[in-house]
């Protein structure tokens, strides 16, 4: 059983959730099934085989979206949850803005949905890497364990606010926002 994107979507703007984000938390309906909706890695997503079009139905779907203790992830309502192939991560981010320097320095990263994420206790800055490459991943965590992964540009952008810092004795590259060090890779 699936349900299609523009009900799914009514369901949603008819809680009145559609402009806040909506309690996910306090949401825990039984799982309603497999939906045939997949995020693919550049962005964009699928439902049975045709791309989502309308920006208005996948920015809504960013707000109920989450990513469970199982590694999977699940557009949830009040009453229904649907469980969604991600072939990496849901969310982009690109555009990264700075604001100061040094140890004040605050980055700020625009997601493929608007949304704009200051990067923080919030919404951490990790990288990671992909086992089959050893490429660089570098995500920033969202919420409800869904993360945005930077795109190139954005990444480069990052790498030229890269310092280093010596941590646990160990030397680090690493940016600064808001306060904190966040390491992106081991130093020389």
């Amino acid at each position: 059983m699936s349900i299609e994107p523009d009900a799914l979507a009514r369901q949603v703007e008819a809680s009145g959730q559609s402009r806040t984000l909506p309690p996910l938390d306090q949401w825990q309906p039984e799982l309603s099934g497999d939906m045939d909706l997949v995020i693919r890695r550049d962005g964009s997503w699928v439902y049975q085989g045709d791309p989502i079009t309308r920006d208005s139905v996948i920015r809504l779907f960013s707000t109920i979206l989450r990513r469970e203790p199982d590694g999977e992830f699940y557009l949830v309502t009040p009453a229904e949850k649907w469980r969604i192939r991600v072939e990496d991560t849901p969310l982009l981010a690109h555009s990264l803005e700075v604001e100061g320097d040094g140890d004040d320095q605050v980055l700020r990263l625009t997601t493929n949905v608007g949304e704009i994420l200051t990067v923080g206790e919030a919404h951490p800055l990790t990288v990671g890497e992909y086992p089959e490459t050893g490429e660089p991943r570098p995500v920033i965590g969202v919420r409800h364990g869904v993360e945005a992964r930077l795109v190139t540009a954005a990444f480069y952008a990052l790498a030229e606010r890269v310092v280093e810092r010596e941590v646990n004795g160990a030397t680090v590259y690493g940016v600064m926002s808001q306060g904190k060090f966040w390491p992106v890779g081991p130093g020389s």
